[in-house]
């Protein structure tokens, strides 16, 4: 949930919106069982959105994910269409896992060598990991800072402190295990709700080109791109991400 930054929540709360962030499954504080091997699938992650969606009451919800969150929430918003008024999607693509289709862009490979090639920190450590993303934060063009600060906050959220549970926590490990059939990206035409797709033009994880074909397939997208920005929201664009969630939807 810490992707969000908090700026954003704030101003999104001062402009008259619930903000409910949460940690999706073996992340944060939420439960963690085994992230080799997870017992649940992608669209199982869509179904967790739409039961919170309702269990929050108060309607149907503005439903945002960012990176693999933006695959859960359209996936979610896809089957489960009467639980969502509004979509944001902020730097994710719409084909999972592994290489995207022909006329997407893939990750930068340069950039992807650069950042496995680093050895591991003592996870067990929290400066070690603070330190590790910060490192990989730079490498991805994003705020070393800010990457750094989150990491720390996500070092001491998790319910266990074992390596594993940190290491998976921090590097996101459980998704690159997840099942993410079937396809959903010819679905994207059906999508009806208002839907705000925010992409850094210097994203090299998923290059624009995943963001801009996202914009194409769903009806009445708006497609806002970000020229500074790489994976992540940075405080600049904090302002302006506001204001297109607030008005879209």
């Amino acid at each position: 949930m810490l992707s969000w930054p908090d700026a954003l929540c704030e101003r999104l709360a001062a402009g008259g919106r619930r903000v409910v962030r949460y940690d999706l499954r073996d992340s944060g504080e939420s439960t963690t069982a085994d992230p080799e091997a997870p017992a649940y699938t992608l669209r199982g992650l869509a179904a967790d959105a739409a039961a919170l969606a309702d269990a929050l009451g108060g309607g149907p919800a503005h439903l945002a994910g960012i990176g693999v969150g933006g695959m859960v929430a359209q996936v979610a918003v896809l089957d489960h269409p009467g639980a969502f008024s509004a979509l944001t999607l902020v730097g994710t693509r719409a084909v999972a896992p592994g290489l995207p289709d022909d006329d997407l862009p893939g990750h930068d490979q340069a950039t992807m060598r650069r950042l496995f090639a680093r050895p591991m920190p003592d996870w067990s450590d929290r400066e070690a990991v603070a330190e590790f993303a910060a490192a990989g934060a730079e490498i991805l063009g994003d705020d070393p800072v800010a990457a750094r600060a989150v990491a720390a906050r996500m070092r001491d959220r998790p319910p266990g402190t074992a390596p594993p549970v940190q290491m998976a926590n921090q590097m996101g490990m459980v998704f690159s295990k997840l099942d993410c059939e079937p396809r959903w990206r010819e679905r994207l035409p059906g999508i009806e709700v208002p839907t705000l797709v925010v992409h850094g033009g210097r994203d090299r994880f998923f290059p624009v080109g995943n963001g801009e074909a996202i914009a194409r397939e769903i009806p009445g997208a708006r497609l806002l791109v970000l020229k500074e920005a790489a994976t992540a929201i940075p405080d600049a664009a904090v302002g302006e991400v506001t204001e297109a969630m607030l008005t879209h939807g």
